[in-house]
């Protein structure tokens, strides 16, 4: 039978073997004492192996707070535990809930995340992944060559949906790939979901009549599961080709039931994602963390971005991006989304740093906010790529292309 591998950091006050063998346990066949059922041939089937340990650095305090009072110095390891698939079988939420369940309440660990998860080929035959990832999302913008260039509503919510669709009118006679709803916004009594998408949708469908070009809309239709369907099929009749779901809020159960529909290009935002993954020894890195969304269908998912507004480092955020960029199951292939207080400037460290332009690249207010206006701000983000890719660095390219400079004495001295 296949097995499943999840690699862990840890921190104990045990030893580490001690911890591992706990841990491996408490996630499989066994519990806190032994029970009568838990005969040797159930053991030899179904318990979670601990596949290899490699210790790490000792610290003298814990990482996290415990009501077991623990003298001494705690070690850190970097641990990788197996399961059957017998044990869950090919479902997705079972697969959480065996990698990361219980075991973040156990006590005998001071620190515990889920790091990375190896799967089974198998799972390529259950699991279509996204329907339109990278190669798809290229299509329906009918952009090659370059990131696409996206933005955000901004002011995040406020606006009717006759605002909204005058702005839309703005940045796609300017050239953008991309537009989303801000996570914030969904079906509100300011801007109802359906009056919103017949607003936006006319705009978008008049300029691709027009010009050939449509522009992607992710309407945010994050919601309870019926209205969830609903919006999606409001969006499909409309003739858009996006759709937004805040993943952390939907759940992997509810996504995953949009995404096999495979009607819309499916823009996964992971708001709430320092939750999961602030602190180092807690949560889930994100290669394990795409993963799990990337069998679920997503197509396009945020990584941060370089100098972002938010506490990640650029080295989280090239992890990040490099993560989405491998295979999986033999293709299984998602868009990374930069984004979080980033402008044009950021495009060339961006490039440096990735050495791809296979993204989707979203400025919020580095387009609504540059101070010759959002027309201006798509362009100077299509120019600042453009220079990126000749190797330009930002000093370098604002001396090469003066219409950049008014985007570096506006941005240029702030961090996102």
């Amino acid at each position: 039978m296949e097995r499943i591998f999840a690699t862990y950091l840890i921190e104990t006050p045990l030893a580490v073997e001690k911890a591992a063998a706990i841990l491996a346990g408490e996630q499989s066949s066994g519990t806190f004492v032994e029970v009568p059922g838990e005969t040797e041939e159930l053991k030899q089937r179904f318990a979670a192996r601990v596949e290899k340990i490699t210790p790490l650095e000792v610290v003298n305090e814990p990482s996290l707070p415990s009501q077991r009072k623990s003298a001494g110095q705690f070690q850190r390891a970097q641990v990788v535990v197996s399961w059957s698939l017998e044990n869950m079988g090919y479902n997705l939420p079972t697969l959480v809930s065996t990698v990361q369940g219980n075991l973040y309440e156990l006590s005998q660990f001071s620190g515990l995340k889920l790091m990375d998860l190896e799967l089974p080929a198998s799972f390529a035959k259950h699991f279509r992944g996204p329907k339109f990832g990278v190669p798809g999302c290229r299509q329906l913008t009918g952009v090659t060559g370059r990131p696409l260039i996206g933005t955000i509503i901004k002011p995040s919510i406020g606006m009717t949906p006759q605002q909204t669709a005058t702005l839309v009118k703005v940045l796609a006679e300017a050239g953008i790939d991309f537009v989303k709803d801000d996570e914030l916004m969904a079906n509100p009594p300011h801007s109802p979901f359906d009056e919103r998408v017949d607003a936006v949708m006319r705009v978008i469908n008049d300029h691709a009549q027009r010009t050939g070009k449509k522009v992607m809309y992710a309407f945010n239709i994050s919601d309870e599961l019926d209205a969830m369907q609903q919006h999606c099929d409001k969006v499909v009749r409309s003739g858009g080709t996006c759709a937004m779901i805040s993943l952390n809020s939907v759940g992997l159960s509810g996504a995953k039931k949009i995404c096999d529909q495979g009607a819309l290009a499916i823009h996964g935002h992971r708001n709430g994602w320092g939750a999961l993954n602030r602190h180092p020894l807690l949560g889930i890195e994100f290669p394990a963390y795409q993963k799990i969304w990337r069998l679920a269908g997503v197509d396009q998912i945020h990584v941060n971005g370089i100098a972002n507004k938010f506490w990640e480092s650029d080295d989280s955020v090239v992890r990040s991006i490099e993560s989405c960029l491998k295979p999986l199951l033999g293709g299984m292939s998602v868009l990374p989304v930069v984004s979080s207080g980033q402008w044009g400037g950021q495009a060339c460290e961006t490039y440096r740093r990735t050495q791809t332009v296979d993204l989707l690249y979203m400025a919020g207010g580095g387009i609504m906010a540059h101070p010759n206006g959002p027309a201006s701000g798509v362009k100077s983000l299509q120019k600042w790529w453009a220079a990126a890719v000749e190797g330009l660095t930002l000093e370098q390219a604002a001396a090469k292309y003066p219409e950049l400079v008014a985007s570096v004495e506006k941005f240029g001295k702030k961090k996102g």
